[in-house]
């Protein structure tokens, strides 16, 4: 097996003939943004995420995982797997606000029925939306709102709560965190699913 750089292989990708590159951030029971084969979606699943690479007719799967190299290096290591080329069944940009945007209402509901007035939540800073230049205004809002729940999810804490507010925080946040997940492939890909609209309009007579 070869080793290239990550940056050497999407430039391999772009000689090749890449069309996309599509965000996955699938979790058990839900494989968001993947189509198979079996083991591509075993391994994504795993990981937490993956990126795949749309050819015409083929796609390759990204998926990365730990690249530890004596006690100083710690990177990211991209194992290349062969990914099937149908569309995968995932929310559009606004869509996907709007269901992010109904999760957040009923989690933020649910959490203040379970804390109750003194306790608080965890406060949403402003956080990094992770797009590049060129992507519609509305993903960029939706990826940093994406971001900023994401880090409110991981600080969920449970602690003085009886079983039945944990089952309810618990249902609450797994819902948000679907939301979520949903939410930052639409973003990811909304320069994809914006092409494609254009591209749709320019071949009408």
């Amino acid at each position: 097996m070869t080793e290239v750089s990550l940056r050497g292989f999407l430039a391999d990708l772009r000689v090749e003939g890449v069309g996309a590159l599509r965000l996955s951030l699938p979790a058990a029971g839900d494989p968001l943004g993947l189509t198979g084969p079996p083991s591509f979606t075993m391994a994504a699943v795993e990981a937490g995420q993956a990126a795949t690479a749309v050819f015409p007719g083929r796609c390759l799967g990204l998926i990365p995982g730990p690249d530890r190299r004596g006690s100083s290096y710690e990177g990211v290591r991209w194992t290349v797997m062969e990914a099937e080329p149908t569309p995968p069944d995932v929310p559009g940009l606004a869509e996907a606000e709007h269901a992010l945007t109904s999760a957040m209402r009923a989690a933020t509901d649910a959490l203040t029925r379970v804390d109750g007035p003194g306790r608080g939540q965890p406060s949403i800073r402003t956080a990094d939306d992770g797009l590049a230049p060129g992507y519609p205004a509305r993903a960029h809002r939706v990826a940093a709102l994406t971001a900023r729940l994401a880090s409110v999810l991981r600080l969920a804490d449970e602690r003085g709560l009886t079983a039945e507010q944990v089952a309810v925080r618990g249902q609450a946040l797994r819902d948000l965190d679907r939301a979520v997940r949903r939410a930052r492939v639409a973003a990811h890909n909304a320069i994809i699913e914006a092409r494609n609209v254009r591209d749709d309009a320019q071949a009408r007579p």
